[in-house]
């Protein structure tokens, strides 16, 4: 039985943004969501009971190519999975390892790409692996997330129309492989259902979107992702692909812009267009260099924006103007940091580079993504 849904329970009158609600063999989740990302089995300094507080439903919890590296598929089966692995029960969705074999890609001497797939030598060992489709399932098999991804590679923005198309035409192919051992074992190692999710790629060719949009539609996954290296580094481009594609995705299935989360604007701009599900490392990432989202969720017209006084709205916490200030990061956030210290105290962590600040710098960042969602799903509610 397949114990994974997606029921879209109301539409927003004015854009085109919605709710729905997911269900999984380890509970609901109801988007607009963002997703933590904890690649290495963990999200960055911060506990599950701390995702939790701060609004976490779903998290990408475990890349493909990450465990594969360390600890290996041995340790996380032995552990009964990543769910238990990692002290999280919730929901997770976890990724091929293409984006990462992309980035591997541009040291030949580490990572090659070819028809069949990518051959990688692991990090410090003379170990070679080669990462094909079908490999890629089935360690995602043994992740035993709930939600797993076709391995597909990401399209650089510097590609030419000829390379963009052969990567394209190459992800499609590897999409038809993921499907065939996907439906030849549907399940995790542990017996739980997994959805499978296809991935559109064609760079910033619009017809290439299109073309491959409606190829991945067809191919009747779970759910639909929209991967490439533009989407959520350049969020004008990004809007613009969602617009091209939107046609094509299936009304009722899950629409996952990859990567999408760098500031709390970005979330907004693409649920306008449809998107349901999003994630991203820059909170956790920018918490780690001092860069605090600041700002708050205001209308603005039939819709929301992120108002912020600070550039790329997040402020620069070593900045020495926030030395002796005892107001929170932002007074009406109810996150557990702006709740119990100052400005002042988290500068001064930061200046001593302690592990502290990077975990309430994270809890932060991470709740202000999930305040923006819970904002936009009652706009939803109230417009309907």
């Amino acid at each position: 039985m397949n114990t994974f849904r997606c029921e879209v329970i109301h539409r927003h009158a004015h854009t085109k943004a919605r709710i729905t609600r997911v269900t999984t063999p380890h509970g609901e989740f109801t988007t607009p969501v963002f997703m933590p990302v904890g690649t290495r089995a963990g999200v960055n300094n911060m506990t599950s009971l701390e995702l939790q507080a701060a609004g976490s439903q779903i998290i990408l919890g475990g890349n493909t190519y990450h465990m594969l590296c360390a600890p290996g598929m041995e340790v996380i089966e032995r552990a009964g999975g990543m769910h238990p692995f990692m002290g999280w029960h919730g929901p997770m969705l976890t990724d091929s390892g293409g984006f990462q074999v992309f980035s591997l890609s541009k040291n030949k001497e580490i990572c090659v790409i070819d028809e069949e797939g990518a051959h990688f030598t692991f990090p410090g060992s003379q170990r070679l692996i080669h990462m094909t489709p079908e490999m890629s399932i089935e360690t995602q098999k043994i992740i035993g997330a709930d939600i797993i991804m076709a391995f597909d590679q990401c399209t650089p923005d510097s590609g030419t129309r000829d390379e963009v198309q052969h990567i394209m035409t190459r992800t499609h192919r590897w999409l038809k492989q993921s499907v065939a051992c996907h439906e030849a074992h549907p399940t995790s190692r542990y017996g739980a259902t997994q959805a499978l999710f296809g991935i559109v790629q064609g760079g910033t060719y619009e017809d290439l979107r299109c073309e491959s949009a409606d190829f991945v539609a067809s191919m009747n996954t779970d759910g639909i992702a929209i991967g490439g290296e533009t989407i959520g580094f350049d969020m004008q481009k990004t809007v613009e692909v969602v617009r091209w594609v939107r046609a094509f995705l299936p009304e009722h299935k899950p629409r996952y812009t990859m990567g999408v989360g760098m500031s709390p604007q970005d979330l907004l701009d693409v649920v306008a267009e449809g998107i349901d599900m999003f994630d991203c490392v820059a909170p956790t990432r920018n918490a780690r260099h001092g860069a605090l989202y600041c700002g708050t969720v205001v209308r603005d017209g039939h819709w929301l924006r992120f108002a912020s006084d600070y550039e790329h709205a997040r402020i620069q916490i070593k900045k020495a103007c926030f030395a002796d200030d005892l107001s929170p990061i932002m007074n009406d956030c109810a996150c557990y940091t702006c709740q119990h210290y100052s400005r002042a105290y988290l500068h001064q962590l930061f200046k001593q580079k302690t592990n502290l600040f990077t975990a309430l710098a994270s809890i932060h960042n991470i709740h202000v993504l999930h305040d923006v969602c819970a904002s936009m799903r009652a706009l939803i509610l109230d417009d309907f």
